[in-house]
């Protein structure tokens, strides 16, 4: 059957639109990827400031439940009573806090001295511990001349360009430290305000967010939107309560065994409890480093109760708090940590689970089969 010049012309046509097509959707995606690998800090920064507000309107919305008040109202009793907690803590035990970080910083080292010590005892290779300036140290400390040279060279006073090159080490250092002080409290200022200005007025972003969606797809954009949104409220509410938990097991547990410095080691146990599998490893064995300053009886009564704080959060309170919440398989998980752990660093590690969390809302929205189902509804 012979085929018209008018279709072949229309074929030509499709096929040179859907390879056009193509093309910009291949180009278009992989400027995302670009995108996204290049800015992923301030990605990240600004997704710690969603999950922050959030959990700031998953805490209103409770209080909600309680009092029949305005949600600017709710929000800032919320964000009194958390400020009044965070600032007791500071003024009440401050001073206790920052002795007892100081003392569990001077343990760890020690400890970690004592441990590499032990393993070139047992002939187990170290080098890889060496700092970059140990070698350099050591080698400047050594005597590599005669010992008349060396006095010379010590008692020689030190030229122009020493003194400039030191002081010039002493103003890059100094300027680094600044820097990463400034650095880190930005970052904490803008994921607060973040946090809060997406808790005062959750509806305009949503509603802001949905406008951008096509609107054949506004309504299935609507469902995943509110589905991811209740998810992350009801795992960030669950994942508070958790640490909270562990934090107080930590530290009564560790007080009772006798290990300094307790308190601080309650605190980034409850901290480290936001991450799961990865944070509860790194939790204990920081306990039992610090304890291993107070006797093996001590660290192996730590590494006891380390065990069963990791066990009550496994199988008591993540099953019993988070069983509505989350529900992913903690191989998957794991996988999925180490992964952007390698691309992304700390922030990876860190948001993983609630990344994950969304990645999973959507899948099950597909995987059920409702986007079929409302457009059959819909005609």
């Amino acid at each position: 059957m012979a085929i018209s010049a008018d279709d072949r012309l229309r074929a030509r046509s499709d096929l040179a639109w859907a390879i056009s097509v193509g093309g910009i959707g291949v180009v278009g995606f992989a400027t995302l990827l670009l995108f996204a690998w290049y800015f992923a800090a301030t990605l990240f920064l600004i997704f710690a400031g969603m999950l922050l507000g959030v959990a700031l309107n998953a805490m209103t919305n409770l209080l909600g439940h309680m009092v029949r008040l305005p949600h600017a109202l709710r929000l800032t009793i919320v964000c009194l009573v958390l400020a009044g907690l965070l600032s007791g803590v500071v003024f009440l035990g401050g001073a206790s806090i920052a002795q007892q970080a100081k003392v569990l910083s001077d343990t760890i080292k020690s400890q970690l001295v004592d441990v590499r010590a032990f393993l070139e005892r047992n002939g187990i290779d170290t080098s890889y511990f060496d700092l970059a300036g140990t070698t350099a140290a050591s080698s400047a400390s050594s005597p590599t001349g005669t010992p008349g040279a060396v006095a010379t060279h010590n008692l020689s006073s030190p030229g122009a360009s020493a003194i400039a090159s030191s002081g010039g080490a002493i103003v890059s250092q100094t300027f680094k430290l600044l820097l990463g002080t400034v650095s880190v409290v930005g970052n904490f200022f803008i994921v607060l305000f973040l946090g809060l200005t997406f808790a005062a007025q959750p509806g305009i972003y949503r509603n802001g967010l949905l406008f951008l969606t096509p609107a054949r797809h506004r309504a299935r954009a609507t469902v995943i939107v509110d589905r991811i949104g209740d998810t992350l409220e009801r795992w960030l509410i669950a994942q508070i309560i958790t640490m909270a938990a562990v934090f107080l097991v930590t530290w009564i547990g560790l007080a009772l065994i006798g290990i300094q410095s307790s308190f601080i080691l309650g605190i980034q146990a409850g901290l480290l409890a936001f991450i799961p599998t990865v944070g509860a490893l790194l939790a204990g064995l920081i306990v039992v480093l610090a304890s291993l300053a107070s006797g093996w009886v001590a660290a192996l009564s730590a590494c006891i109760l380390f065990i069963g704080v990791h066990a009550l959060e496994s199988y008591v309170l993540t099953p019993i708090i988070q069983r509505q919440a989350l529900d992913i398989p903690p191989a998957t998980l794991f996988a999925f940590q180490i992964l952007l752990g390698v691309v992304f660093g700390i922030w990876g590690i860190s948001l993983a689970l609630p990344l994950m969390a969304i990645v999973k809302v959507m899948i099950d929205y597909f995987k059920a089969g409702e986007p079929q189902r409302e457009e059959a509804a819909a005609a």
